[in-house]
């Protein structure tokens, strides 16, 4: 691949922000389909994270300004959210939260404060599994996904270390680790999507309570959710941190063994030659951003991880980065996927429904992660 121009993706990243409003970010493509404004949802969380740490890096002063714009409109000065519902008892809803200890930082504004600890009430409060896990969502009951140890562990982790002498974070490596006996597949190393503890559901094996498939972008957020919470915690080095970082550090090298020619991954990814599968962007882009990441910050000590990271992210760009009509687009991401309820019996966690979701050019989902990755990327290459 010829050299890459960062400078198109420079571009692209500020006419996301330029087109977009509070109500009506451009990057909600699950949203706009719906024909809903913007709200406090997970997918926006993500793509002001990666506004973040752009400004983390580079200290350009619009990433902040504008992340700062975003919450600052749907957080009221009591520390209300607009559109968050508590009593949904949705994790995903936690996601939004993480951006949050950094504008309090570096702001001092009290209402971000006082956001934070209105989501940590939820996570206090929040149902759990037999096992001590969170539930999904009310509408969820008694089920873990992958997907929500990413959207609550790390900002649980964040508040424990930050306001609460970290009193509560054995629950936190003791939801991780109940992920690693039950959900881990011993044979690929991977994890599947979802676990049903009363083993009852109708996407649920009646004798384990797994779904049946691992899907890619669920297995990046876990991925995620292990890097985040490791380098949020305040007991680097102890026996439970190392034991997370041994999960980490087992899934990237498990993942290695599925990992395209073209450095991207599949939508089912032990599955690259079967029926209509597809190298999907949000899931690659996440496992690019946490191998590069978590060798940056001393997790991961294999470069060829690192590389791998590179590759993937390399990967990416070629395949789905393109110009059309003089706009940079990113194609490639799945829009959603999830399992049950039971009212959507399509939703079965089969390989073939994982393939009936739409793909979509330009959604946060996809792009957050996309946007995390060039980041590291840039270090790596400056």
């Amino acid at each position: 691949m010829a050299k890459l121009d960062t400078t198109v993706i420079d571009q692209y990243i500020d006419d996301l922000m330029t087109k977009s409003t509070a109500e009506v970010p451009v990057w909600n493509i699950e949203k706009a389909r719906a024909g809903k404004k913007s709200g406090w949802d997970y997918i926006d969380g993500c793509m002001i994270m990666a506004l973040l740490e752009l400004y983390d890096t580079s200290k350009d002063e619009k990433y902040l300004k504008f992340a700062d714009y975003y919450e600052d409109f749907r957080i009221s000065d009591d520390g209300t959210i607009n559109g968050y519902k508590k009593d949904e008892w949705n994790i995903d809803n936690i996601n939004g939260g993480k951006n949050l200890f950094t504008l309090y930082s570096l702001t001092k504004k009290e209402k971000y404060r006082k956001a934070l600890d209105n989501l940590y009430d939820q996570v206090v409060r929040q149902p759990r599994t037999k096992e001590g896990n969170f539930w999904h969502k009310a509408i969820y009951p008694n089920q873990v996904w992958l997907d929500g140890l990413y959207m609550g562990q790390p900002f649980y982790m964040e508040y424990e270390a930050t306001f609460n002498e970290s009193k509560n974070i054995d629950d936190i490596y003791r939801q991780f680790f109940n992920v690693e006996k039950i959900m881990k597949d011993s044979v690929t190393g991977l994890y599947y999507h979802g676990y049903d503890s009363e083993k009852k559901m109708f996407w649920a094996d009646k004798s384990t309570g797994l779904s049946r498939n691992f899907w890619l972008r669920a297995l990046g957020w876990f991925s995620m959710a292990m890097l985040d919470t490791l380098n949020k915690a305040p007991d680097r080095g102890s026996e439970q941190w190392n034991h997370l970082k041994k999960m980490f550090t087992d899934l990237q090298f498990s993942m290695l063994k599925f990992q395209d020619e073209s450095g991207m991954w599949y939508q089912v990814p032990n599955k690259p030659r079967e029926g209509k599968n597809y190298l999907e962007t949000s899931g690659t882009a996440i496992f690019a951003y946490s191998l590069m990441k978590g060798f940056r910050t001393q997790i991961l000590d294999a470069p060829e991880l690192q590389g791998a990271g590179v590759k993937a992210f390399k990967g990416i760009c070629e395949k789905y980065l393109s110009t059309e009509g003089g706009k940079l687009g990113l194609d490639g991401i799945c829009l959603v996927a999830g399992l049950g309820p039971d009212k959507s019996p399509r939703r079965d966690g089969s390989f073939e429904y994982y393939m009936s979701e739409p793909i979509v050019k330009d959604d946060a989902k996809g792009v957050g992660p996309f946007i995390l990755a060039y980041n590291e990327f840039n270090l790596i290459a400056n």
